[in-house]
C-alpha cells in the first residue's frame, strides 16, 4: 500500500514545485500569480505530509483525490505559463480571461480541503481527538461516497475496536438502505476491512461485520468479489470456532451469497462449510452424525441409527428403482404412522441420554475404543450452555443455509444426504420453531428435485432400507394429511418429486394428495395436481396403479370442478392430469360415471388449453382412447 500511495502522490507533487517556479518567472499578471504560488506551495506541502504518512493512507479516496488535485495543478501550470510572455507579440496574443485566476484559486482552495481531509480521515482516533471530519469539496456532488469513505479508513486505521464496530454498523445501514450504496462500499474496498474486523474483533463487531457482507452481496458480481477476497475460508473459520451469535449471522450470508450467486456454492463446500452446518443442525437434534458416527461401549445406550433400523425391521428387501422398469419399495415400507412417529419421538429422546454418553466432565468427546470422531468436530466448546433461542435461531439459519447452498447442486445434496442431515431436517420439521421447519421444509424439497432427475442419488438418499428416509417421508405425510401448514407446498412438491420411488402397494399419499384437489387455495391446487401427475404420468413405471388410486380417492370428480371452474394456473395441471387417468384407465367405470368423456370434449374447444404446450398432444389422444373403451364397454357402464 504505502509504494503504491507514493507513487500516486510522486507526480502532482512534482507538477505543484513546477507551478510553483512558474509562478515566480511570471512577467504578466505577476500578483495574481504569486497568490496561486503561494496555495500551491501549501498544497506541495500537504502532499509531502501524505507522503511521509503513506502507510496510513486509505487508497480508494487518495487514488481520487490525487487524480482531481491533479488536474487542478495541470491547469494551474497552463496559466501561469502564459504569464511569463516576454515580447510584446506574446503578450498581445496570449488572452487571459480576468476570471481564470479566480476560478484557478479556487479551484487549488479545493484541493487543500480534499488533501487535508484526506490526512484527518486516515489518521487514528488519538490523532483526530474525536474532530469532526465534515465532508470535503469533493463530496458536492456525492456526499453519501465521503461517509463510506470515512467508515471504511476507520476499519483500516487502526482505531479501538469498538469504533470499528460502530464503522461496521454504518456500512451495515448504508447497504441496507440502499443497493447503490452496497456497490459503492464494494468498489471502495469495504470487504477486506469487514474480513479482517471479523476475524479480530469483538462480538458485536463480528456480528456488524458479518451482516454488512451478508448485506454486500446482492447480485453475481458482488458475490464473486466477496468470495475473492476470501470470505468463504473465514467464514468456515467461524463456523468453527466462533461464538453462537456470530455464527448464526455467519449462516445467514452464507445463505445470503448463495441465494444471489449460486456458482459461490462449491466455493462454500470446498472450506468444509457443509460439514460445519450439518454440525450445527445435528447438535441436540439427534445423537450421532453419519460419518462421524460416535461408537459407544455402554450396552444400554443404542444410536439413533440402531433405533430407527429396529423399528424398520420388517422391511429388508432391496428393490431397484421403477427407472429400471421396477417397483422401489417405498421409503416408509409397510410401517404404520404411529410407528414413524415413534421413530422421530425416540430420536429426540436419545438426544438427551446422548448428551451424557457423548462427553466427559471436560466436555469433551469421549471416543472409548472407537475410531470414529465425534461431530462435535466442529468443535464450539460451552456451546451447550448457550440459551435455547440462540440454539433454535442457530438451527434455523443452518438449515436456511443448507437449503440455499443445495439447490441444484448435485455434489452437496450428496454430501447432504450421506450426512445425518436427512434425519436431521426430519426431527427439526416436527419438533423445531416455526422458522426451522419452514427452512427444512424448503431444503428437503431442493433434495429431492435433483433426487428426481438423478437415479443415483434417489437410489442412494431415498433407498427401502434408510431409516432417515423413512422419518422424512412420515414428515410429509403427516404435514398433507394436515392440510393447513405453511410447510404444505413444499412438502407436496417434495413428495411429487419423489414419486418415482414408490411402489405397487404403496399408496398411502395419493389420498391426501386428493383431498387437497378439495376447495383450497389456488396454489395448493395447483400443486397437489402438478404432484399426482407425476404419479399419473407415462414416465412413472406404476403410473395405472396410481391413476386407479386417484379415481379411488375421489380425484375425478375433483379434476372435473378444476377443469371447468378453476383459475388458469390450476386448469392446466388439473386437465394434464384427468388426460393421464383418462389415457391409462380408460377402463375405469367411475371415468364414465362422472362423464369425463364431455370434459375432454369441451377441452378440444378452449384455445388457452390446446394451445398449452403439455396438453396439445395428450388431450386428442386421451380423448379418443378414452371413446374407445366407453363405445366397446357402454352396456356395462351403464
Amino acid at each position: 500500500m504505502s509504494s503504491i500511495v507514493k507513487e500516486i502522490l510522486a507526480g502532482p507533487i512534482q507538477m505543484a514545485d513546477q507551478v510553483s517556479k512558474m509562478a515566480e518567472e511570471a512577467q504578466n499578471f505577476r500578483q495574481e500569480c504569486l497568490e496561486l504560488k503561494g496555495k500551491t506551495e501549501k498544497l506541495a506541502g500537504l502532499l509531502r505530509q501524505a507522503a511521509r504518512n503513506s502507510n496510513d493512507l486509505y487508497e480508494r479516496p487518495t487514488r481520487r483525490i490525487i487524480d482531481d488535485t491533479e488536474q487542478v495543478l495541470d491547469k494551474a501550470l497552463v496559466l501561469v505559463t502564459k504569464c511569463r510572455a516576454n515580447s510584446l507579440v506574446k503578450r498581445l496574443f496570449t488572452i487571459i480571461p480576468a476570471t481564470a485566476f479566480r476560478k484557478t484559486s479556487m479551484q487549488l482552495e479545493n484541493s487543500l480541503g480534499d488533501v487535508q481531509w484526506l490526512l484527518r480521515v486516515s489518521a487514528s482516533a488519538d490523532e483526530r481527538d474525536d474532530e469532526y471530519l465534515g465532508l470535503p469539496p469533493i463530496a458536492a456532488n456525492e456526499p453519501i461516497l465521503c461517509l463510506i469513505w470515512e467508515q471504511i479508513a476507520i476499519l483500516l486505521s487502526g482505531c479501538s475496536l469498538e469504533e470499528r464496530s460502530d464503522a461496521a454498523a454504518s456500512l451495515v445501514s448504508l447497504a441496507r438502505d440502499n443497493d447503490r450504496y452496497g456497490r459503492l462500499i464494494l468498489e471502495e474496498g469495504g470487504v477486506p476491512p469487514l474480513l479482517k474486523l471479523l476475524k479480530e474483533g469483538k462480538t458485536e463487531g463480528q456480528e456488524n461485520a458479518a451482516r454488512a457482507i451478508g448485506l454486500l452481496g446482492k447480485d453475481p458480481e458482488s458475490v464473486e468479489h466477496i468470495v475473492n477476497a476470501g470470505v468463504c475460508n473465514v467464514f468456515a473459520k467461524i463456523l468453527k470456532e466462533g461464538s453462537m451469535k456470530i455464527q448464526i449471522v455467519v449462516a445467514w450470508a452464507i445463505s445470503e451469497l448463495a441465494s444471489h450467486h449460486p456458482k459461490c456454492q462449491d466455493h462454500f463446500s470446498q472450506n468444509n462449510v457443509i460439514r460445519l452446518l450439518v454440525g450445527h443442525l445435528a447438535f441436540e437434534t439427534i445423537q450421532e452424525h453419519s460419518k462421524y458416527a460416535i461408537a459407544t461401549k455402554q450396552n444400554n445406550m443404542s444410536s439413533i441409527h440402531s433405533v430407527v433400523m429396529a423399528s424398520s425391521a420388517p422391511n429388508k428387501k432391496t428393490v431397484q428403482d421403477n427407472d429400471d422398469k421396477q417397483g422401489i419399495a417405498h421409503p416408509m415400507g409397510n410401517q404404520t404412522s404411529s410407528q414413524m412417529h415413534n421413530v422421530v419421538t425416540n430420536t429426540m429422546a436419545i438426544r438427551g441420554q446422548g448428551q451424557g454418553h457423548e462427553q466427559g466432565n471436560n466436555g469433551k468427546p469421549k471416543h472409548g475404543n472407537s475410531s470414529h470422531v465425534s461431530i462435535t468436530g466442529t468443535s464450539i466448546k460451552g456451546r451447550e450452555y448457550e440459551d435455547p433461542a440462540t440454539k433454535a435461531q442457530m438451527k434455523a439459519m443452518a438449515a436456511r443455509s443448507l437449503w440455499q447452498l443445495c439447490k441444484g447442486n448435485l455434489t452437496i445434496c450428496r454430501n447432504i444426504t450421506e450426512s445425518r442431515a436427512l434425519l436431521c431436517f426430519a426431527v427439526l420439521m416436527d419438533k423445531g420453531c416455526e422458522e426451522v421447519q419452514s427452512y427444512s421444509a424448503m431444503a428437503l424439497m431442493e433434495i429431492t428435485a435433483l433426487a428426481e432427475q438423478h437415479s443415483e442419488l434417489r437410489r442412494s438418499a431415498f433407498k427401502p432400507t434408510s431409516p432417515a428416509a423413512k422419518a422424512v417421508m412420515e414428515q410429509f405425510l403427516k404435514i398433507i394429511e394436515k392440510g393447513e401448514s405453511d410447510l404444505l407446498i413444499p412438502c407436496v412438491r417434495a413428495v411429487g418429486n419423489l414419486a418415482r420411488t414408490f411402489r405397487a402397494t404403496e399408496t398411502r399419499l395419493i389420498a391426501p394428495l386428493v383431498r387437497l384437489l378439495d376447495e383450497r387455495e389456488p396454489e395448493v391446487l395447483m400443486e397437489a395436481a402438478i404432484a399426482l401427475n407425476k404419479f399419473a404420468c407415462n414416465e412413472n413405471y406404476l403410473h395405472e396403479t396410481h391413476c386407479n388410486a386417484i379415481i379411488e380417492a375421489g380425484g375425478a370428480k375433483h379434476l372435473i370442478q378444476l377443469v371447468y371452474f378453476g383459475e388458469q394456473m390450476v386448469q392446466i395441471p388439473s386437465m394434464t392430469l384427468l388426460c393421464h387417468v383418462a389415457l391409462n384407465v380408460p377402463k375405469n367405470e367411475t371415468l364414465a360415471q362422472e362423464e369425463v368423456l364431455i370434459v375432454l370434449e369441451w377441452g378440444t374447444k378452449q384455445a388457452h388449453l390446446v394451445g398449452e404446450p403439455s396438453i396439445a398432444a395428450l388431450l386428442p389422444e386421451a380423448k379418443s382412447r378414452l371413446e374407445l373403451y366407453q363405445s366397446r364397454g357402454t352396456r356395462g357402464f351403464h
